[in-house]
């Protein structure tokens, strides 16, 4: 039996990744710190929990062992961290190694974490130019990018077997901090309307756990030190986001597409991006991977998690669990939106009234 280890194995990437593997009858070693966060369908399918930091040599080398097929390190942010996963990386028949869109830079010098939009081209193509490596807090919104750039470069550099994958706006089942609870909460506090910031056009590409992991899987059959873009089969705006949310819960609202000059901060859901951010897949497809499904199909089980998880409030509206609180709360500001709508009331014919497909 094919053996693989999942450094950072009870994420949401390392649990989609073990799920798939384990479902084709791999092995699968899960690395993390924490047995807690280990899914129950995931040791009652077989997979074994490593306690290790994956960041400690010596730890690293004790959960590595004598090998592995395929090796996936979803938790390499530094130069350091990849120098850390060389020894094992030549070693591992295939390795693969969680990269991020932010090491792209466009022709001004901007990416997705600079304070100006950047103007990528549409597609993004991994041989478009990232950021220079850099040695600073990747912890940062400056610093991640960077840093991710010299992980990618001292691997591929290094000539193993190493297929660096760039993910996107990742979801799925696991996500901590899931991004579609913008609309979740809307549909769940009964909003009638929905505000989309300019013209709800903004796309910013999601990347499903699930379609990720199918890539993971085709990767290990097929060795290689390469760099691959992984992203959902289509690149949904923010407008068709709302709506699959919406038909998802049954619920109906009107949707009021705003203008440029609306005020800052209004309507301003987690995919607007503009101008687009989409990243090219068609060099994945060409290894013989395929995609588990699009966005609507992949999201659906976050959709109905995140409902059937809320916390009914005093104060009448919806809540995620306490533990998550505070993620987006400068997002829900009914009162600020009621004024503008007070101002500005919808025409009969705006929007689209979405119909439940259940």
């Amino acid at each position: 039996m094919a053996r693989a280890l999942v450094l950072g194995g009870t994420g949401v990437l390392g649990s989609a990744i073990a799920r798939r593997l384990l479902s084709g009858g791999w092995a699968v070693d899960l690395v993390g710190r924490d047995p807690a966060r280990l899914p129950d369908d995931l040791t009652a399918a077989g997979a074994r929990f490593r306690m290790a930091d994956r960041h400690n040599r010596a730890e690293l080398s004790g959960v590595y062992g004598d090998g592995t097929d395929l090796l996936v390190d979803c938790l390499c942010f530094t130069a350091e961290h990849a120098r850390q996963l060389l020894p094992f990386a030549g070693d591992a028949a295939s390795t693969v190694m969680i990269s991020s869109k932010a090491v792209y830079v466009d022709e001004g010098g901007y990416h997705v974490n600079s304070a100006a939009a950047p103007r990528f081209p549409v597609p993004i193509r991994e041989t478009d130019p990232t950021l220079a490596p850099g040695d600073g807090d990747y912890t940062t919104r400056e610093g991640y990018g960077a840093s991710k750039a010299a992980a990618e470069q001292v691997l591929l550099d290094s000539g193993a077997p190493v297929t660096v994958l760039r993910a996107s706006k990742v979801h799925g089942a696991g996500a901590r901090r899931p991004r579609e609870w913008y609309f979740v909460k809307r549909v769940l506090d009964r909003r009638p309307i929905a505000l989309l910031a300019g013209h709800g056009a903004g796309v910013d590409h999601p990347t499903a756990a699930v379609n990720l992991a199918a890539l993971v899987e085709t990767v290990a059959g097929e060795p290689g030190c390469r760099i691959l873009n992984s992203a959902d089969p289509d690149a949904p705006t923010g407008r068709e986001i709302a709506a699959i949310i919406a038909e998802r819960l049954g619920h109906r609202w009107k949707e009021i597409l705003l203008d440029e000059d609306a005020s800052p901060g209004l309507g301003r859901h987690p995919w607007d991006a503009r101008p687009p951010i989409v990243l090219d897949t068609a060099a994945a497809a060409d290894l013989g991977y395929r995609a588990v499904g699009d966005y609507a199909a992949t999201v659906a089980d976050t959709i109905d998690r995140l409902a059937s998880s809320a916390v009914a409030g005093s104060d009448g509206a919806w809540h995620l669990p306490v533990s998550d609180r505070d993620f987006l709360a400068d997002s829900f500001d009914y009162p600020t939106e009621d004024s503008y709508l007070a101002g500005h009331p919808p025409r009969e014919d705006t929007g689209v009234a979405v119909r439940s497909r259940r």
